[in-house]
């Protein structure tokens, strides 16, 4: 998972709470003292139900997101500009008589981020891949609970290094300084409302330009054109064209330059340089996406399950720490002594960690089983896996922001393809399960951290997950069901689901072996695991003076396994933000952010819409 907030500096001393020379002594006692707010309203029943319903709005958004592009955009920062927006409208009318104040809208955005990230974690890639590879989806109750049970054994992960990470090393979660800092910046300057209203406009402007281009309907004049042939009707017949879509667009202007360009550098050599070769050596069936993708997919995937691993392999160090630190909690060093502890009445207790992985685990264990046909005994491996996971991603998420999911993943699948050999399906489910308690584990911890530096209570966030968990599972599964009637969609133009085509590649392999591919294919993946694990040795280890010119190892790989014109129009957004970012700084300050998220949200939301009113026969296809 890649937070769309951006990276935010490294913690200040003004950002910290704590001064030097008192966390020498005791850090921890010092922000009991200086900074905790006892009494201030936090998880109110209005921060609950508004970061439950902003929570699955933005699931839903991501889901069509996750589906076209691979990528999962932040939420966080979104839900708080719209909360904000939202109780001003309602002080405005009279409905209200109290402020929405920051700790509570601090909550609501844990509610909101645990539902909104239900998407990440593997779970829109293992589920529809298991459907692609099978043709099995498991009943709506049972997605649901499954979605659910994961993310919460995340969550119970999150306890034995929450207080080493946040409160003592002060790791810096860079998207939970940034949501502090956009929280303090809405609710105590006068610039709050300014920045909300981009973001409201352009979601606006985006919903209509989805209706406009989705909706057949007798009385429209028109509709909006799907693609745009910038390249001309050549390349447009390989998918090199612009897609008409703002949500691309603003979701490329999140995206750093470097991945935006490298996603057009990407496109251009598999669709402008490999695709017409292969159709000419009838290699591929046809020029269309799903077709290309058969091939494409290999060279993609080992890029980025090669890169991934390298990056993942220099957090060595956060690796060491992060056992160091589980380490101490099961007995060599352990938290403080209830009676010594200053938070023991703030902080959740250590032993909810095991207690809480004694209920839930034995439900993974079982619906593993049910499910999925995996034995007991290689469920019951898939708990203390999903352990060391959850600590390593959330200790490499606070150093990086990077939740390691395409790096973890892999592990968890080579396990289980040693393990199980052939067994696909429990190749696939088994990494769901390490992957979503990693993605929720870090989740906490981000809004952990801008609790801390807000002087929030952190048990009461952590019952804010809860609540958010639960709406994201019940909101994603029935939207996917209507968005992905079957198989058939998923590699379609109109959902080339790119993460999914490569955990069902990677899952494929390794359960299976290479043998099954041909040889052409087999070669292109041993050229893009070179070529990820070179760019990886390059950005590391390579002149200073190069690195502006190395494109990046994950914008690359995923243009392999997207069409063309979805990284054409993402790179167009990342160009445009790059440009106010030179030219324009204060105007791209006061209005990316905002106008992209709008673009994304607005867009997505009118597409699951327009997709519904089809199902119920309201819209012509």
């Amino acid at each position: 998972m890649s937070r769309a907030a951006g990276a935010a500096p490294s913690p200040t001393a003004a950002q910290n709470p704590a001064s030097p020379s008192t966390v020498a002594l005791d850090p921890e006692r010092y922000w009991l003292e200086h900074t905790y707010q006892p009494g201030a309203r936090q998880l109110t029943v209005r921060a609950v139900l508004t970061g439950m319903v902003l929570g699955a709005v933005l699931c839903l958004s991501n889901l069509y997101v996750v589906l076209k592009t691979g990528w999962s955009m932040g939420v966080t920062i979104t839900a708080c500009v719209l909360a904000f927006v939202l109780f001003r409208v309602v002080q405005a009318l009279g409905l209200s008589r109290t402020p929405f104040t920051v700790l509570e809208n601090n909550a609501m955005s844990s509610v909101a981020s645990a539902g909104g990230y239900m998407t990440g974690g593997g779970n829109m890639a293992a589920v529809p891949a298991l459907l692609l590879l099978t043709g099995f989806r498991p009943e709506p109750f049972w997605m649901v609970l499954w979605f659910a049970v994961i993310a919460w054994l995340g969550v119970f992960a999150a306890i034995p290094i929450k207080r080493q990470l946040i409160n003592v090393e002060q790791v810096a979660f860079p998207t939970g300084i940034a949501t502090a800092e956009t929280l303090k910046s809405l609710h105590h300057t006068q610039g709050g409302a300014g920045k909300a209203n981009w973001l409201i406009g352009a979601g606006a402007i985006g919903a209509v330009f989805a209706w406009l281009r989705d909706a057949k309907v007798a009385w429209m004049p028109f509709n909006l054109p799907a693609t745009l042939p910038v390249f001309g009707a050549g390349a447009a017949k390989y998918t090199l064209a612009m897609e008409g879509s703002l949500l691309l667009v603003g979701g490329g202007a999140l995206m750093s330059w470097k991945t935006g360009w490298s996603l057009l550098l990407g496109a251009l050599v598999a669709y402008g340089v490999l695709a017409p070769e292969l159709l000419a050596r009838g290699l591929v069936a046809g020029p269309k996406f799903k077709q290309m993708v058969t091939w494409t997919l290999w060279p993609g995937a080992a890029l980025l399950v090669s890169a991934g691993l390298l990056s993942f392999a220099y957090q060595w160090r956060s690796v060491a720490k992060a056992f160091a630190g589980l380490g101490a909690f099961i007995g060599l060093g352990g938290p403080k002594a209830a009676e010594d502890d200053p938070l023991a009445a703030v902080e959740c207790p250590q032993w909810w960690f095991p207690a809480g992985f004694a209920v839930l685990g034995p439900c993974v264990v079982a619906m593993l089983g049910y499910l999925y046909g995996v034995p007991v005994w290689a469920g019951l491996i898939a708990l203390p896996l999903a352990v060391v996971m959850g600590v390593i991603a959330a200790r490499v998420t606070g150093e990086t922001d990077v939740t390691p999911t395409k790096a973890l993943g892999p592990v968890t699948q080579l396990t289980y393809g040693i393990l199980l050999p052939g067994n696909v399906t429990a190749n696939v489910m088994s990494a769901n399960v390490t992957g979503g308690v990693g993605l929720h584990a870090a989740d906490l911890l981000t809004d952990l951290k801008s609790g801390y530096l807000l002087g929030a209570n952190p048990r009461q966030q952590f019952y804010a997950q809860f609540f958010g968990v639960f709406a994201g599972a019940a909101a994603v599964v029935p939207a996917f069901n209507l968005l992905v009637p079957d198989a058939s969609v998923l590699g379609s133009d109109q959902f080339p689901a790119p993460s999914v085509q490569v955990w069902a590649g990677v899952s494929k392999v390794l359960a299976d072996g290479i043998a099954g591919l041909d040889e052409t294919k087999r070669w292109a993946a041993l050229v893009g695991a070179a070529v990820g694990i070179g760019l990886t040795l390059l950005e590391r280890h390579g002149p200073r003076r190069l690195q502006p010119w190395l494109p990046s190892p994950n914008g690359l790989g995923i243009a392999f396994v997207m069409p063309g014109f979805n990284a054409v129009s993402m790179f167009t957004g990342a160009a445009i933000a790059e440009g106010l970012r030179r030219w324009k700084p204060a105007l791209h300050e006061r209005a990316v952010i905002g106008v992209s998220s709008g673009f994304v949200a607005g867009e997505s939301l009118m597409g699951i819409l327009v997709a519904m009113l089809i199902a119920f026969g309201v819209l012509a296809k």
